[in-house]
């Protein structure tokens, strides 16, 4: 049973249409957030929003800055103020080694995981410095692989790596302004994205074999950027992980 207990909050949640998105912004909704949905694909995004009053289908492409303004924009503009971004919009990319990434592909990457993040950020806290009152939260949505990488990952794992020095420079940047951010490193959540790497088939290890991994459901790993979203101004969670039990990350496998 939900109790609403963040009636009236403001979210824009990235990469809404599908996946931990997905998942993040009904939750959200269903706890009483009014909720910005943001992707690339309209139709994703309304079947999110489908029968929540307080949802907002908003498509745009995170790796295009003026994207990003319209989107923070129309949040202000519908809204008044924006309290909380969850930075999750994504690619995969190539499984390439590192000698066989083309430039092309390792740009595209960077593009959305990196400087679209980074770019979504940018103004949100603009939006949470200009607001009163002033202050808001940041999540931003890591990987496991901003641990430890999966092999043929290369701009994948750069980019989850760089993520983590993104959250700790918004986090200490943000201090003076009420502005916290923090980064959950979700590993093996049953998404399509799981799907495309045959984690339930076998997914490649570092050995070479393949190898079946555990799964766990989409919507616990929702829960815990809900925990996050929901701390009070005077808390906040740096680093969250969390993994499909017995999931082969720690350890040698």
């Amino acid at each position: 049973m939900t109790h609403q207990r963040h009636l009236g909050r403001v979210a824009v949640v990235t990469g809404a249409g599908s996946g931990i998105g997905r998942a993040v912004a009904r939750l959200m909704l269903a706890d009483g957030y009014r909720v910005v949905l943001a992707g690339r694909r309209e139709k994703p995004l309304l079947e999110t929003a489908a029968g929540h009053a307080q949802a907002l289908a908003f498509p745009c492409d995170i790796s295009r800055p003026g994207d990003v303004e319209r989107l923070f924009a129309v949040a202000l503009e519908q809204w008044g103020r924006v309290d909380v971004l969850f930075n999750n919009a994504g690619v995969f990319g190539p499984a390439a080694s590192v000698d066989e990434i083309s430039v092309e592909d390792w740009e595209a990457t960077v593009a959305v995981n990196l400087t679209g993040s980074m770019q979504c950020a940018a103004a949100a806290v603009r939006a949470m410095k200009a607001q009163s009152p002033q202050g808001g939260r940041i999540i931003n949505n890591g990987s496991i692989a901003a641990h430890s990488p999966r092999p043929r990952t290369v701009a994948y794992t750069v980019t989850k790596h760089a993520i983590t020095g993104l959250t700790k420079s918004i986090d200490l940047d943000g201090r003076g302004f009420g502005i916290s951010c923090g980064q959950i490193d979700i590993g093996n959540a049953a998404t399509e994205l799981m799907d495309e790497i045959g984690v339930g088939e076998g997914a490649l290890q570092a050995d070479g074999s393949r190898r079946p991994e555990p799964t766990f459901p989409v919507e616990d790993a929702a829960r815990a950027v809900l925990l996050m979203a929901g701390m009070p101004a005077s808390a906040s969670v740096g680093s969250l992980v969390i993994t499909a039990a017995g999931m082969p990350f720690i350890g040698r496998g």
